[in-house]
Order: C-alpha cells, then sequence, then structure tokens
C-alpha cells in the first residue's frame, strides 16, 4: 500500500492492523507529511536504494524518517538497519524501530547498528497513538536534519 511515490515518512510493516493504526495516529494527530507503506523488508531496500520496481525514483528525496518493524517477511528489518546505515547516500535518515520485541538482543543489535531509536509498540491504542504521534512530531518537526540529506 502505497500512498504516494514521495515519502517524508516511510512505514515498513507487514501487520495490516499495525499499519492501520500507525495510519490513523499520525492522521489523529495532523501528521500529514508524504507517506509510503511497504510491507516486507526487500521491497524496502528496493524503495531505499531505488533498485527493482523502484529504480525510477530519485536517490535525492529520501524520506526524513523511516519508521521500521523488525520482523518483516523476506528481509528482517535489522537487515534494513543494517544496509541502510552502512551505505553513505542512507546512513543519515533517522531510523525509529516500531516493533512488538522486547527482547535483549534485538535492542542491543539495533543500536549497535546505529538505530536512532527504539519503540515497543504498546498493546493499548491510545499509548500506540502517543507513541507514534511523540515520535512523529520530534522526527519531523522539531528534529534538525543536515542540510546534506
Amino acid at each position: 500500500m502505497t500512498t504516494t511515490a514521495y515519502a517524508e515518512i516511510l512505514l515498513i510493516e507487514d501487520n495490516p492492523d499495525d499499519v492501520e493504526l500507525t495510519l490513523r495516529a499520525l492522521k489523529k494527530n495532523n501528521l500529514t507529511n508524504p507517506l509510503v507503506v511497504l510491507q516486507d523488508g526487500a521491497e524496502a531496500l528496493d524503495y531505499l536504494f531505488a533498485t527493482g520496481r523502484y529504480a525510477q525514483r530519485s536517490m535525492s528525496t529520501l524520506p526524513k524518517v523511516v519508521l521500521l518493524d523488525l520482523k518483516l517477511p523476506l528481509v528482517s528489518g535489522i537487515e534494513v538497519l543494517r544496509q541502510c546505515k552502512a551505505d553513505e547516500r542512507t546512513r543519515r535518515i533517522p531510523i525509529v524501530v516500531l516493533t512488538s520485541s522486547r527482547e535483549e538482543p534485538d535492542i542491543q543489535a539495533c543500536y549497535n547498528l546505529g538505530v536512532n531509536s527504539y519503540i515497543v509498540k504498546p498493546v493499548d491504542f491510545t499509548q500506540f497513538t502517543e507513541a507514534v504521534r511523540q515520535a512523529g512530531l520530534y522526527w519531523l518537526l522539531l528534529n534538525e536534519p543536515p542540510s546534506a540529506m
């Protein structure tokens, strides 16, 4: 489900219920930035690196923030994070892991790879909405990225 070809917010999530909750939370909090939703890690890498079905996408328009689930089909969220942080072109994109995993090895791996934030998805809708609101406000409105992005 791609909302627009250009993403300020890139949501990489395979669970349709979590996608819907995230979209509702962003909309409820008036965070209406251009959004692309991708449902597996392979598609996410194609989008981020302008390959495969996204080969025509310009690498000059990178997302302002990536909301990344860890448990993805085809390519894991940790591998998406690893490749993004290892490549000079995508290294500075803020990546926020938004996942249900509280596993310490996942948290450690993500921070070792350079994740910008790790958020465990609250089960309660109100708490989930608040977590997405705070993440969105910070990364889209408060954070000042370098001008070379």
